[in-house]
Protein backbone atom coordinates (compact mmCIF):
# COMPACT_ATOMS: atom_id res chain seq x y z
CA UNK A 1 0.00 0.00 0.00
CA UNK A 2 1.56 3.32 -1.09
CA UNK A 3 1.55 6.59 0.84
CA UNK A 4 -0.66 8.10 -1.87
CA UNK A 5 -3.37 5.44 -1.67
CA UNK A 6 -6.84 6.78 -0.86
CA UNK A 7 -9.50 4.71 0.82
CA UNK A 8 -13.16 5.56 1.04
CA UNK A 9 -14.92 4.81 4.32
CA UNK A 10 -18.72 4.77 4.32
CA UNK A 11 -20.43 4.99 7.71
CA UNK A 12 -23.57 2.87 7.30
CA UNK A 13 -25.32 3.46 10.63
CA UNK A 14 -25.88 6.54 12.77
CA UNK A 15 -22.81 7.82 14.58
CA UNK A 16 -22.47 11.00 16.60
CA UNK A 17 -20.63 13.81 14.73
CA UNK A 18 -17.74 13.87 17.23
CA UNK A 19 -17.02 10.21 16.51
CA UNK A 20 -17.23 10.76 12.76
CA UNK A 21 -14.65 13.52 13.16
CA UNK A 22 -12.37 11.20 15.13
CA UNK A 23 -12.44 8.76 12.21
CA UNK A 24 -11.64 11.56 9.76
CA UNK A 25 -8.61 12.51 11.84
CA UNK A 26 -7.05 9.03 11.66
CA UNK A 27 -5.18 9.60 8.41
CA UNK A 28 -5.32 12.02 5.46
CA UNK A 29 -5.38 9.06 3.09
CA UNK A 30 -8.99 8.22 3.94
CA UNK A 31 -12.13 9.87 2.61
CA UNK A 32 -14.99 9.48 5.11
CA UNK A 33 -18.54 9.51 3.74
CA UNK A 34 -21.27 10.20 6.28
CA UNK A 35 -24.76 11.33 5.31
CA UNK A 36 -27.07 10.82 8.31
CA UNK A 37 -30.15 11.96 6.38
CA UNK A 38 -29.79 8.77 4.31
CA UNK A 39 -29.56 6.48 7.37
CA UNK A 40 -32.20 4.95 9.59
CA UNK A 41 -32.77 7.23 12.61
CA UNK A 42 -31.67 5.60 15.89
CA UNK A 43 -34.36 4.62 18.42
CA UNK A 44 -32.00 4.95 21.37
CA UNK A 45 -28.33 5.67 22.07
CA UNK A 46 -26.02 3.42 20.04
CA UNK A 47 -28.87 1.89 18.02
CA UNK A 48 -27.29 0.47 14.86
CA UNK A 49 -30.48 -0.89 13.29
CA UNK A 50 -32.64 2.19 13.51
CA UNK A 51 -36.21 2.89 12.46
CA UNK A 52 -37.16 1.89 8.94
CA UNK A 53 -37.34 5.14 6.97
CA UNK A 54 -38.36 5.84 3.39
CA UNK A 55 -35.83 7.27 0.96
CA UNK A 56 -36.93 9.27 -2.04
CA UNK A 57 -35.71 7.94 -5.39
CA UNK A 58 -33.10 10.69 -5.40
CA UNK A 59 -31.90 9.76 -1.90
CA UNK A 60 -31.76 6.07 -2.79
CA UNK A 61 -29.71 6.82 -5.90
CA UNK A 62 -27.34 8.91 -3.78
CA UNK A 63 -26.98 6.13 -1.20
CA UNK A 64 -26.28 3.49 -3.83
CA UNK A 65 -23.67 5.81 -5.32
CA UNK A 66 -21.94 5.97 -1.92
CA UNK A 67 -22.01 2.18 -1.60
CA UNK A 68 -20.43 1.84 -5.04
CA UNK A 69 -17.55 4.14 -4.00
CA UNK A 70 -16.79 2.57 -0.63
CA UNK A 71 -13.95 0.14 0.00
CA UNK A 72 -14.42 0.17 3.80
CA UNK A 73 -17.75 0.02 5.62
CA UNK A 74 -18.39 1.00 9.22
CA UNK A 75 -21.28 -1.39 9.95
CA UNK A 76 -23.44 -3.47 7.64
CA UNK A 77 -26.02 -1.64 5.56
CA UNK A 78 -29.38 -2.55 7.10
CA UNK A 79 -31.23 -1.27 4.03
CA UNK A 80 -29.44 -3.52 1.53
CA UNK A 81 -28.63 -6.73 3.36
CA UNK A 82 -29.50 -9.07 0.49
CA UNK A 83 -27.85 -7.16 -2.35
CA UNK A 84 -24.93 -5.58 -0.49
CA UNK A 85 -22.33 -7.66 -2.40
CA UNK A 86 -23.73 -6.33 -5.69
CA UNK A 87 -24.06 -2.69 -4.63
CA UNK A 88 -20.70 -2.47 -2.83
CA UNK A 89 -18.33 -4.45 -5.07
CA UNK A 90 -15.19 -2.57 -3.97
CA UNK A 91 -15.52 -3.26 -0.25
CA UNK A 92 -12.39 -4.86 1.18
CA UNK A 93 -13.33 -4.66 4.86
CA UNK A 94 -16.50 -4.33 6.96
CA UNK A 95 -16.25 -3.39 10.64
CA UNK A 96 -19.35 -4.67 12.42
CA UNK A 97 -20.92 -3.02 15.44
CA UNK A 98 -21.85 -6.38 16.97
CA UNK A 99 -19.72 -9.26 18.23
CA UNK A 100 -22.03 -12.09 17.15
CA UNK A 101 -22.11 -11.61 13.37
CA UNK A 102 -21.11 -15.14 12.33
CA UNK A 103 -24.60 -16.51 11.74
CA UNK A 104 -25.67 -13.34 9.92
CA UNK A 105 -22.67 -13.43 7.57
CA UNK A 106 -23.35 -17.12 6.93
CA UNK A 107 -27.08 -16.60 6.36
CA UNK A 108 -26.46 -13.77 3.89
CA UNK A 109 -23.84 -15.82 2.04
CA UNK A 110 -21.35 -12.95 2.32
CA UNK A 111 -18.31 -15.20 2.70
CA UNK A 112 -18.95 -16.73 -0.72
CA UNK A 113 -20.28 -13.59 -2.38
CA UNK A 114 -17.64 -11.21 -0.96
CA UNK A 115 -14.55 -13.38 -1.07
CA UNK A 116 -12.15 -10.42 -1.04
CA UNK A 117 -13.81 -8.84 1.99
CA UNK A 118 -12.58 -9.12 5.58
CA UNK A 119 -15.20 -8.94 8.33
CA UNK A 120 -14.22 -7.72 11.79
CA UNK A 121 -16.44 -8.00 14.85
CA UNK A 122 -17.00 -5.69 17.81
CA UNK A 123 -15.74 -8.35 20.22
CA UNK A 124 -14.81 -6.82 23.56
CA UNK A 125 -16.84 -3.63 23.19
CA UNK A 126 -19.83 -5.07 25.04
CA UNK A 127 -17.94 -7.10 27.64
CA UNK A 128 -18.43 -4.84 30.64
CA UNK A 129 -22.15 -4.03 30.07
CA UNK A 130 -22.94 -7.73 29.65
CA UNK A 131 -20.85 -8.73 32.66
CA UNK A 132 -22.64 -6.10 34.75
CA UNK A 133 -25.96 -7.56 33.53
CA UNK A 134 -24.91 -10.97 34.85
CA UNK A 135 -23.91 -9.58 38.26
CA UNK A 136 -27.19 -7.66 38.41
CA UNK A 137 -29.16 -10.83 37.66
CA UNK A 138 -27.41 -12.89 40.34
CA UNK A 139 -27.93 -10.17 42.95
CA UNK A 140 -31.53 -9.68 41.86
CA UNK A 141 -32.41 -13.30 42.49
CA UNK A 142 -30.36 -13.55 45.68
CA UNK A 143 -31.80 -10.40 47.25
CA UNK A 144 -35.40 -10.95 46.15
CA UNK A 145 -35.64 -7.78 44.05
CA UNK A 146 -38.72 -8.94 42.16
CA UNK A 147 -40.46 -9.75 45.45
CA UNK A 148 -39.57 -6.30 46.84
CA UNK A 149 -41.01 -4.59 43.77
CA UNK A 150 -44.23 -6.63 43.97
CA UNK A 151 -44.63 -6.01 47.71
CA UNK A 152 -43.92 -2.29 47.35
CA UNK A 153 -46.54 -1.97 44.61
CA UNK A 154 -49.20 -3.36 46.97
CA UNK A 155 -47.80 -1.70 50.11
CA UNK A 156 -47.23 -5.08 51.71
CA UNK A 157 -44.68 -5.41 54.54
CA UNK A 158 -43.36 -8.92 55.15
CA UNK A 159 -39.81 -9.73 56.16
CA UNK A 160 -37.96 -12.57 54.45
CA UNK A 161 -34.45 -14.01 54.08
CA UNK A 162 -32.41 -13.60 50.93
CA UNK A 163 -29.00 -15.12 50.37
CA UNK A 164 -25.50 -14.09 49.33
CA UNK A 165 -22.92 -14.93 46.67
CA UNK A 166 -19.94 -15.71 48.91
CA UNK A 167 -18.81 -19.32 48.45
CA UNK A 168 -21.29 -19.98 45.66
CA UNK A 169 -20.19 -21.59 42.39
CA UNK A 170 -20.50 -19.81 39.07
CA UNK A 171 -20.17 -21.69 35.78
CA UNK A 172 -19.40 -19.75 32.61
CA UNK A 173 -19.86 -21.48 29.24
CA UNK A 174 -17.75 -19.59 26.72
CA UNK A 175 -14.84 -17.76 28.32
CA UNK A 176 -13.86 -15.20 25.73
CA UNK A 177 -13.60 -11.51 26.51
CA UNK A 178 -17.12 -11.29 27.90
CA UNK A 179 -16.86 -14.50 29.92
CA UNK A 180 -13.56 -13.36 31.40
CA UNK A 181 -15.11 -10.02 32.36
CA UNK A 182 -18.02 -11.82 34.05
CA UNK A 183 -15.46 -13.82 36.04
CA UNK A 184 -13.48 -10.68 36.93
CA UNK A 185 -16.54 -8.90 38.31
CA UNK A 186 -17.73 -12.00 40.18
CA UNK A 187 -14.40 -12.62 41.91
CA UNK A 188 -14.72 -9.89 44.59
CA UNK A 189 -17.94 -11.56 45.77
CA UNK A 190 -15.93 -14.59 46.85
CA UNK A 191 -17.40 -16.99 44.31
CA UNK A 192 -15.77 -20.15 42.96
CA UNK A 193 -15.64 -19.65 39.19
CA UNK A 194 -15.57 -22.51 36.68
CA UNK A 195 -15.01 -21.86 33.00
CA UNK A 196 -15.89 -24.01 30.00
CA UNK A 197 -14.12 -23.17 26.76
CA UNK A 198 -13.61 -24.81 23.39
CA UNK A 199 -9.82 -24.40 23.35
CA UNK A 200 -8.08 -24.82 26.73
CA UNK A 201 -4.59 -26.10 25.86
CA UNK A 202 -1.96 -23.78 27.27
CA UNK A 203 -4.53 -21.39 28.77
CA UNK A 204 -3.89 -20.37 32.38
CA UNK A 205 -7.26 -20.20 34.23
CA UNK A 206 -5.91 -17.34 36.36
CA UNK A 207 -5.47 -15.21 33.22
CA UNK A 208 -9.25 -15.49 32.73
CA UNK A 209 -10.03 -14.85 36.43
CA UNK A 210 -11.11 -18.49 36.84
CA UNK A 211 -10.51 -21.06 39.54
CA UNK A 212 -10.83 -23.89 37.02
CA UNK A 213 -10.97 -24.18 33.23
CA UNK A 214 -12.55 -27.16 31.45
CA UNK A 215 -12.98 -28.16 27.79
CA UNK A 216 -16.45 -28.18 26.24
CA UNK A 217 -16.46 -31.97 26.44
CA UNK A 218 -16.45 -31.71 30.24
CA UNK A 219 -19.63 -29.59 30.34
CA UNK A 220 -21.71 -32.35 31.94
CA UNK A 221 -19.16 -32.70 34.74
CA UNK A 222 -19.25 -28.94 35.42
CA UNK A 223 -23.04 -28.46 35.39
CA UNK A 224 -23.79 -30.26 38.71
CA UNK A 225 -21.53 -27.73 40.47
CA UNK A 226 -22.88 -24.59 38.80
CA UNK A 227 -25.32 -22.86 41.13
CA UNK A 228 -25.29 -20.00 38.63
CA UNK A 229 -24.77 -20.73 34.93
CA UNK A 230 -23.86 -18.00 32.45
CA UNK A 231 -24.07 -18.79 28.73
CA UNK A 232 -21.90 -16.62 26.48
CA UNK A 233 -20.50 -19.03 23.85
CA UNK A 234 -20.88 -18.12 20.16
CA UNK A 235 -23.80 -19.61 18.24
CA UNK A 236 -22.38 -22.39 16.05
CA UNK A 237 -23.51 -25.84 14.98
CA UNK A 238 -21.82 -27.24 18.08
CA UNK A 239 -23.62 -24.93 20.50
CA UNK A 240 -27.10 -25.17 18.95
CA UNK A 241 -29.42 -26.26 21.80
CA UNK A 242 -26.38 -27.00 23.94
CA UNK A 243 -28.56 -26.71 27.04
CA UNK A 244 -31.57 -29.01 26.96
CA UNK A 245 -33.59 -31.19 29.32
CA UNK A 246 -30.60 -33.33 30.30
CA UNK A 247 -28.29 -30.39 30.95
CA UNK A 248 -30.92 -28.46 32.94
CA UNK A 249 -31.47 -31.60 35.01
CA UNK A 250 -27.77 -31.78 35.85
CA UNK A 251 -27.74 -28.33 37.43
CA UNK A 252 -28.06 -28.06 41.23
CA UNK A 253 -31.60 -27.73 42.53
CA UNK A 254 -32.86 -24.13 42.25
CA UNK A 255 -29.91 -23.04 40.08
CA UNK A 256 -30.03 -19.73 38.20
CA UNK A 257 -29.53 -19.63 34.41
CA UNK A 258 -28.32 -16.44 32.71
CA UNK A 259 -28.28 -16.42 28.91
CA UNK A 260 -26.45 -13.52 27.22
CA UNK A 261 -25.33 -15.59 24.22
CA UNK A 262 -28.04 -16.52 21.72
CA UNK A 263 -31.48 -18.02 22.28
CA UNK A 264 -30.61 -20.93 20.01
CA UNK A 265 -28.19 -22.26 22.63
CA UNK A 266 -31.09 -23.29 24.88
CA UNK A 267 -33.99 -25.67 24.28
CA UNK A 268 -36.63 -23.09 25.23
CA UNK A 269 -39.55 -25.48 25.91
CA UNK A 270 -37.26 -27.52 28.20
CA UNK A 271 -36.27 -24.30 29.97
CA UNK A 272 -39.92 -23.35 30.50
CA UNK A 273 -40.63 -26.80 31.94
CA UNK A 274 -37.69 -26.56 34.35
CA UNK A 275 -38.78 -23.11 35.52
CA UNK A 276 -42.45 -24.02 35.91
CA UNK A 277 -41.62 -27.14 37.91
CA UNK A 278 -39.39 -25.18 40.27
CA UNK A 279 -36.43 -27.41 39.40
CA UNK A 280 -34.67 -24.27 38.13
CA UNK A 281 -34.72 -21.38 40.56
CA UNK A 282 -34.80 -18.64 37.96
CA UNK A 283 -33.57 -17.36 34.62
CA UNK A 284 -32.33 -13.99 33.41
CA UNK A 285 -32.70 -14.03 29.64
CA UNK A 286 -31.36 -11.37 27.28
CA UNK A 287 -31.84 -13.56 24.20
CA UNK A 288 -34.59 -15.87 22.96
CA UNK A 289 -35.28 -18.48 20.30
CA UNK A 290 -37.56 -15.98 18.57
CA UNK A 291 -37.10 -12.22 18.87
CA UNK A 292 -39.08 -10.19 19.72
CA UNK A 293 -40.33 -12.70 22.29
CA UNK A 294 -43.85 -13.74 21.17
CA UNK A 295 -46.71 -12.33 23.22
CA UNK A 296 -47.96 -15.83 24.03
CA UNK A 297 -44.64 -17.00 25.50
CA UNK A 298 -45.09 -18.18 29.11
CA UNK A 299 -41.74 -16.58 29.94
CA UNK A 300 -43.38 -13.14 30.05
CA UNK A 301 -45.51 -13.94 33.11
CA UNK A 302 -43.21 -16.17 35.16
CA UNK A 303 -42.25 -14.63 38.53
CA UNK A 304 -38.82 -16.31 38.44
CA UNK A 305 -37.83 -14.96 35.00
CA UNK A 306 -36.25 -11.67 33.97
CA UNK A 307 -37.02 -10.83 30.33
CA UNK A 308 -34.54 -8.40 28.77
CA UNK A 309 -35.21 -7.30 25.14
CA UNK A 310 -31.71 -8.19 23.89
CA UNK A 311 -30.44 -5.03 25.55
CA UNK A 312 -28.00 -6.35 28.13
CA UNK A 313 -25.06 -5.31 25.97
CA UNK A 314 -26.20 -1.80 25.14
CA UNK A 315 -24.69 1.32 26.67
CA UNK A 316 -25.11 4.99 25.88
CA UNK A 317 -21.30 5.12 25.63
CA UNK A 318 -21.02 2.23 23.16
CA UNK A 319 -20.36 4.32 20.06
CA UNK A 320 -17.24 5.78 21.66
CA UNK A 321 -15.80 2.31 22.21
CA UNK A 322 -16.78 1.20 18.70
CA UNK A 323 -15.03 4.24 17.26
CA UNK A 324 -11.92 3.46 19.32
CA UNK A 325 -11.85 -0.04 17.82
CA UNK A 326 -12.54 1.16 14.29
CA UNK A 327 -9.84 3.83 14.44
CA UNK A 328 -7.31 1.31 15.70
CA UNK A 329 -8.24 -1.09 12.91
CA UNK A 330 -8.08 1.72 10.35
CA UNK A 331 -4.50 2.44 11.38
CA UNK A 332 -3.69 -1.26 11.13
CA UNK A 333 -5.37 -1.49 7.71
CA UNK A 334 -3.40 1.45 6.35
CA UNK A 335 -0.16 0.01 7.75
CA UNK A 336 -0.85 -3.42 6.26
CA UNK A 337 -1.01 -4.98 9.74
CA UNK A 338 -3.43 -7.71 10.90
CA UNK A 339 -6.81 -6.36 11.97
CA UNK A 340 -8.31 -7.00 15.39
CA UNK A 341 -11.36 -9.29 15.73
CA UNK A 342 -11.28 -10.84 12.25
CA UNK A 343 -14.27 -13.18 11.79
CA UNK A 344 -13.45 -16.79 10.91
CA UNK A 345 -16.23 -17.41 8.38
CA UNK A 346 -16.02 -21.16 8.88
CA UNK A 347 -16.02 -21.23 12.69
CA UNK A 348 -18.48 -18.27 12.68
CA UNK A 349 -16.67 -16.36 15.43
Amino acid sequence: MTDHATHTVLIASYLEPEHVERIRQVDPRIDVLYEPDLLRPPRYAADHTGVAAHRTPEQEARWQGLLARADILFDFDQTHREDLPDLAPKVKWIQATSAGIGQFVSRMGYAARMQSTVFTTASGVHAQPLAEFCIMAMLMFNKGLQRMIRDQARKHWERYAGTDLFGRTLGIVGVGRIGAEVARLARPFGMTILGVKRHVDGVDPVSLHLDELHPMGALHAVLPRAEYLVLIAPHTGETEKLIGTKELGLLPDRAILINIARGAMVDEPALVDALQSGRLGGAALDVFAEEPLPQDSPLWNMPNVLVSPHSGSTSDRENGKLTDLFCENLRRFLAGEPLRNVLDTEKLY
